[in-house]
Formats: C-alpha cells, structure tokens, sequence
C-alpha cells in the first residue's frame, strides 16, 4: 500500500503528463489570432489591411480509424499522397498536440467546406487573419508576412508552431508593434472533438489585442504613377521629402503585386518570383550597387571648393576631354572650351572634374593622404555605410581610400591619375539608389539630410521615429554655386537635362550615364524642386538606359 500510494502521488501530483493528456482530451485550447495593424499612406489611404482565413488543424490521436481518406481529399482538393504526407508530418510533431494541415483557406474555400468539417474526427478548424492589399504596388516595400520557423520559436517564445511572422520589408520591421497580441479559448470537447461548452464559463478566455495602424510618408499615387514609368525597365525610383526625410516614393522595377503571397498558390507564386531572371524579388532601391557616374561630379565639386582647390569662378580646358602625360585619356562630349564651375555642372564636363579631382588629391602631401580626406568628405554625405532605419537590407556601398589602392598598386605606386575615373562617378564607386536620392536632399538642403525613412506616424499616441540633422563635412555657404549648376543644367540652353525644363517649377538636376562593360550604359538621373523651399528630392536609376 505504501507503494501504491506513492506511485499514485507520482501520478497524481508530480507528474504532469497525465494531466496534460486528459485536459487534451476534453480541453480544446484554441488561439485567437489578433488582427495585425493596418498601413497607411501620408494621405491615409488604406495600403494594407487583414482578411479572415481558416487553418485546418489535426490532433493526431483523435483520428478516425475509419477515416473516409478520398472524400476528405477530394472536398480538400489535395492528393491522397499530399495527405500521407502531411499526416505524417503532424503525428511527427507531435501525437496529442494541435498542428495545422492545410494552412490560409480563404473565406469562400472554407465557407464550402465547413459543414462537412464535423465529418472528420480529429479535424477542425483555427480562424486567423491574413493580409488584404488595397495597391498592386510597393510590393518591396511593404514585405511579406509567413509561417514562423523553429529557430523564431526557439528565439521567441511569443510564437508557437503555425504563427505568421513577417518576413521581409514592413512587416519584418515593425513585427512586435503590428502583430498585436494573441487571446485564447478553452472549449471542453467530446471524444469526437465536437465543441460542448465553454471551459469554466469563459472565465479563463482571453481577448486579442489588434495590432497598431502604422501611417508612411509614402504617397501611394507618387508610388504607383513611378511604377508605371519603370514598366519594362530595371532600376529604381527614390523620392524624398528633403525636410523630413520622408520616403514619398522607392520603387525598384521589375516589382510584384503584393497579393501573390496570399492564398493557395503562394508557395508557386514565390517559387515563379524567385527564379525569375529579372529578380522582381530583389529590392534594387535598397540593395543595387551601382556606379553613380556623373551625378557623382557635384560631391567632387563641393569638395574642391571645401578644400580651396578651386571656386565658381576657376576655368578648366577641354581638349575633347581630359589627357595625362600622352598615356591618359577621358573622353568628353563636344562643348566650348574653357568652362567655369556652372557651366561644367550644367554641361556635365569631364575635363573639368578630371582636373577638379587631381587638385584635390594632387594638394595633400602624397595620393594616400589625399584620397583619405577625399573619401572622408564623401562619407559625409551618407554613402559606405548603411541608414539606421526602418529600410530592410540597405547596403552601405564601397567608397575607396589608400588602403583599397594599396592593396591593389601596393603603396606609393599610385597616384591621383590611378583612381582619375573617381572624378566622374566611376572607378570602384558604387551606392544604392537611395543614397543618390540621398545626395540630392543634401543638395536641396544645402548641407544635411535627416536619415531616408518610410514611418510617418504611430498611432495610439506612440511617437514616430525621430531623426536629427546630419550635416556633411562641407559648408553650408559653398553649396550655392553647384545648386545654380544644377538649375543651369535644366533652364541653361546647352544643359544636359534641359528637357526637364518646366514653366511654372524651378527644378536643379544633374544628370548621369555609368559605363556598362555588359551593354547599354546606365542612365542616371537627381533633382530637387523648387529651388527655394523644397518639396521633393529624387533619384532616377535606368540600366540600360543608355
């Protein structure tokens, strides 16, 4: 008896499993999936909502044995081989916990299927929201969301199997505030899994808590009107509001509409993205290194001024371009010759900056020296390094100084000519589309950029991100000079971007074309509008462009 009695303690009150089973057999925990919080637009526009959607979960020990496997399979639409499959997988997971089967059946599937459900012992069914999208763009910026992994669960125990998450863009970066919080329900069950009553009376129930409404400085109709002018291009469109430093538009084409993540065919949706040779998966806005060619040309410009290497009023020749001791030579496009600092901006003159670039390295003590302080000024300006935002997978691009020369000349064996292509955007440059969109908010400011962001506004009272000036190592006062290169380039008759010339805006531009060893030259395009007080600052990217 003494034994006995211990092993019934055993049972009884130190182990739980026993308990576990038996609250299993007749209690149903059932999870509440909250709403996630829906997207705005600047103009409150609806961008992102929710849709009801069912799971249909198992509970492997309470299956039917005589379980009618080609009528479930024909009302579920699957293969009897699909539904091996999956069963083993959840008698893997577990023999008496809850696991999905069929996951994200729409509205109108399960509305078919529902009266049937009770025909199947060891089925039912887990309601839970899925994403509704109100545009077919923006599909990188707003990410998508999908089933949570082991190593999420391990990391967070908020999530349990069958969880979404959000996976990239948006919904990867405000995850913790837009999923909101999970309620349950204990239903008490008979042994054929049919719902009897309420566990205590709903007393141990819990609520969801909707997820919160996120408002972005995105302008959707900007957005849209971008991805119609890129249709059938590469490349990116960046827009920003130079003040805020608000995203108005970031567009990297070829896109996708965002609703392919939804429904059945999503994993065939995806996998089709995925192969696909134009890589519409591939944020271009963010992530696409390029050369900035001759956009580049107004940093060079800032910099010499800076440096006192030059000034408005310097004049540079062009013999039909830029030429170093006989061995040398960068081509330049037909213009009259000598030309002063406006008109080399407005006529993008390589001869000039050619010779802008070799003072400034050339009036250091040795190229080493001149080519870190040259790359110092440029990292002011935002470029080889990432923005410390809400961007998902913004690279920092590659800004060259002595140690990249070094390694490649070895030291003291390169000078000023060695790195010449430097001086028109070229050479190891490379930055993302919206750090040129980046450089041209700092043109319209004249000096500082507030980090690129898409986040406007919280709601529920929770502040938006705050972002402080950063200003760049080149003074306020000397920006003046390259702004009216800029507007020349665009109201001067020989400007290279005259025909973006309007009647009523004063637009500053400068445009770009990036040598392209494998085709058609990129073709390269930042503005700011108006000159006084701007509204918009922007970078065009086209590959191929030409």
């Amino acid at each position: 008896f003494t034994l006995i009695g211990c092993k019934l303690f055993s049972i009884q009150i130190l182990n739980k499993h026993y308990k576990m089973s038996a609250e299993n057999n007749v209690i149903r925990k059932m999870i509440k999936y909250p709403e996630r919080g829906w997207i705005y637009d600047r103009n409150n526009n609806l961008l992102v909502s929710n849709q009801r959607a069912h799971d249909i979960m198992i509970v492997p020990y309470q299956l039917n044995p005589q379980l009618d496997t080609v009528l479930f399979c024909n009302i579920f639409n699957i293969t009897k081989e699909n539904f091996i499959e999956k069963l083993k997988k959840s008698k893997k997971y577990s023999y008496y916990r809850p696991s999905i089967f069929l996951k994200n059946l729409s509205k109108k599937k399960f509305a078919d299927i529902q009266e049937k459900l009770h025909l199947f012992q060891g089925f039912y069914a887990q309601p839970k929201y899925i994403r509704a999208y109100h545009t077919k763009s923006g599909g990188n910026i707003f990410g998508y969301i999908g089933q949570v992994s082991n190593e999420q669960i391990r990391q967070n125990s908020y999530y349990v199997s069958g969880d979404l998450i959000g996976v990239t863009g948006l919904e990867k970066s405000y995850e913790e505030i837009l999923r909101g919080k999970k309620g349950v329900e204990r239903k008490i069950v008979d042994v054929y899994g049919k719902y009897q009553e309420a566990f205590n009376e709903g007393d141990s129930d819990t609520l969801p808590t909707k997820g919160t409404d996120i408002i972005l400085g995105l302008d959707i109709q900007l957005q849209e009107y971008a991805e119609l002018l890129m249709n059938n291009k590469r490349g990116s469109v960046v827009a920003i509001e130079p003040n805020t430093g608000e995203i108005l538009c970031m567009v990297s084409s070829p896109s996708y509409d965002p609703s392919l993540f939804l429904g059945e065919q999503r994993n065939k949706n995806y996998r089709e993205l995925f192969l696909d040779p134009n890589k519409p998966l591939y944020d271009r806005s963010t992530s696409a290194l390029y050369p900035p060619g001759s956009i580049f040309k107004l940093i060079n410009a800032l910099i010499g001024i800076q440096e006192n290497n030059i000034n408005s009023g310097t004049l540079f020749k062009c013999n039909q371009g830029w030429n170093f001791k006989s061995t040398l030579h960068i081509g330049c496009h037909p213009h009259k010759s000598p030309l002063n600092l406006r008109q080399a901006i407005a006529q993008s003159c390589n001869a000039y900056f050619c010779s802008t670039f070799q003072k400034i390295i050339s009036s250091k003590s040795s190229p080493a020296i001149g080519i870190d302080t040259w790359a110092e000024y440029t990292k002011s300006f935002g470029l080889g390094q990432t923005f410390e935002s809400d961007l998902a997978n913004n690279k920092t691009g590659l800004i060259p100084n002595s140690n990249y020369y070094n390694k490649i000349y070895g030291r003291k064996r390169w000078g000023a000519s060695t790195c010449i292509s430097l001086a028109i955007g070229q050479d190891a440059l490379l930055i993302t589309p919206i750090q040129m969109a980046n450089i041209a908010v700092i043109m319209a400011n004249y000096g500082y950029y507030k980090t690129p962001h898409l986040i406007k506004n919280i709601e529920e009272g929770l502040q938006p991100i705050l972002f402080e000036k950063n200003y760049c190592k080149i003074e306020s006062k000397h920006f003046k000079p390259v702004v009216y290169g800029m507007e020349t380039a665009i109201e001067g008759a020989h400007g290279t971007a005259k025909i973006a010339k309007l009647n009523n805006l004063k637009i500053c531009g400068k445009t770009g074309t990036a040598e392209n060893p494998h085709g058609k030259d990129h073709s390269i395009f930042i503005a700011f509008a108006p000159k006084e007080n701007p509204k918009i600052a922007i970078a065009v990217y086209v590959e191929h462009g030409g």
